[in-house]
């Protein structure tokens, strides 16, 4: 009689724990300067268009510093990468406030402010994304994924009314709270970083806890920086299990982004308050939050591609219902809906990604994903402030909407994204594909 190995508990594994509140401070600075940067470039040139054009600037910038830091979390330890991102927040940070605090917002500071930031995390934001593979065994990266996906969702509540309430005192107290969130994650890095030594050195790794890769400095010289991003690239595209999907995620995230962000564009338009739009956003929050809680009892038993599927649809009957709709608070109820499912829909996609992928791969698999799925979202703001401009905000929306259904019917009739089976099955299911040519 075979007996099962005991359950990985997440609540024990202090890596992740440690690693969790490094990351999720980091994404908490994220959050609020995505949330102000929009809403300060309106407020500031009074033009969506030149808003868009802040905003697509600092998504091309991520894109393509993304290629550069899948390569260095592929040659260099993850950790260490981690804490010298944080590093560079605080310094990058704190010049925004300072910045702030003399008056000196305009178009081309918050230009540049958008793209050194966007450039920071492209660079070593994969690294974070990458280390916990090392920190959580694979029988675990389901529900580690649906938990990440419970932080997303609160930081999304918190995100919204915090930075609404710190723009209400002035774009300078955003950068202070930015500040404040690189230095706990600088921090929490920095004690990661000791801890993996001390029980390195102590012999104390548990068997269910993978040891963190240490990278080999006596290593042959490896290939140029493009040749490590073309294998990347290579290996992601032969896999018909994870190649194949990312049109359909680039192309919904397009249209979902893009309708978002007409929305939030129209709200300011007209008039309403920073801190209403925040609340809004706290409402999504708050529904992704319920979805994140039942996240980890949908992937277990239905299959990955089932819940990206439905997941899809609603994303797209939203998109089209908030085109008919203006009031402030029957957009959330409409946008709310519409991503309930979502994060059960991100930690199943997400969580087999990871089982699938080689450790030594996943940093530039984690990037090439990263550009192949979110290649279009630099076109979203500008989507969005063009469109209001061009054509108004109902057939912006109706756009955006159409894009959401040209991703359903790419992904009703995808084999190998329906083919995704449930979380007991990642490992197995993942194989059949390493044997391919």
């Amino acid at each position: 009689m075979t007996i099962a190995p005991p359950l990985h508990r997440l609540s024990r594994n202090r890596r992740y724990l440690v690693w969790l509140i490094s990351d999720t401070s980091k994404g908490l600075a994220a959050s609020l300067f995505g949330f102000a940067i929009p809403l300060l470039a309106l407020i500031v040139t009074g033009d969506p268009a030149q808003a868009g054009i802040i905003a697509g600037a600092g998504m091309v910038t991520r894109l393509l510093t993304t290629l550069a830091g899948g390569v260095l979390a592929d040659r260099h330890r993850r950790i260490a990468l981690m804490l010298l991102g944080s590093l560079i927040g605080i310094v990058l940070a704190a010049a925004f406030t300072v910045i702030a605090l003399g008056g000196g917002l305009t178009f081309f500071t918050l230009l540049l402010a958008d793209v050194l930031l966007a450039a920071r995390s492209g660079l070593f934001d994969v690294a974070g994304e990458s280390a916990i593979k090392e920190i959580v065994p694979d029988a675990a990266m389901g529900r580690a994924q649906a938990a990440n996906q419970g932080r997303d969702a609160a930081l999304q509540l918190a995100g919204g009314p915090l930075g609404g309430l710190l723009l209400g005192i002035g774009g300078w107290a955003v950068g202070a709270a930015m500040t404040l969130c690189h230095l706990v994650a600088a921090g929490t890095a920095w004690m990661l970083q000791r801890a993996i030594r001390r029980e390195s050195d102590a012999g104390s790794i548990t068997d269910d806890t993978p040891p963190i890769a240490e990278k080999d400095d006596t290593a042959p010289v490896r290939p140029s920086a493009w040749a490590e991003i073309r294998e990347g690239f290579g290996w992601l595209m032969s896999r018909p299990d994870l190649g194949g999907v990312l049109l359909i995620i680039t192309i919904v995230n397009l249209g979902f982004n893009a309708a978002t962000t007409t929305v939030v564009y129209a709200l300011q338009q007209a008039g309403h308050s920073e801190a209403l739009i925040g609340a809004l956003s706290a409402v999504f929050g708050a529904v992704m939050l319920v979805g994140a809680v039942i996240a980890p009892m949908l992937v277990p038993r239905i299959g990955a591609g089932t819940l990206a599927v439905f997941g899809i649809i609603g994303i797209t009957a939203g998109a089209a219902v908030v085109s008919m709709v203006t009031e402030p608070w029957t957009i959330a109820v409409v946008l709310g809906a519409a991503v309930f499912l979502l994060p059960a829909l991100n930690a199943s996609m997400m969580g087999y990604f990871m089982v699938a992928t080689p450790t030594h791969l996943l940093g530039r698999a984690n990037s090439a994903a990263g550009i192949l799925g979110m290649g279009a979202m630099p076109l979203a703001p500008l989507i969005a402030g063009f469109g209001l401009t061009w054509l108004g905000r109902e057939m912006t929306l109706l756009v955006c909407a159409a894009l959401c259904a040209a991703a359903v019917v790419l992904a009703v009739s995808n084999k190998a994204l329906r083919a995704l089976p449930v979380e007991s099955r990642w490992v197995e299911h993942a194989k059949q594909y390493e044997t391919l040519p």
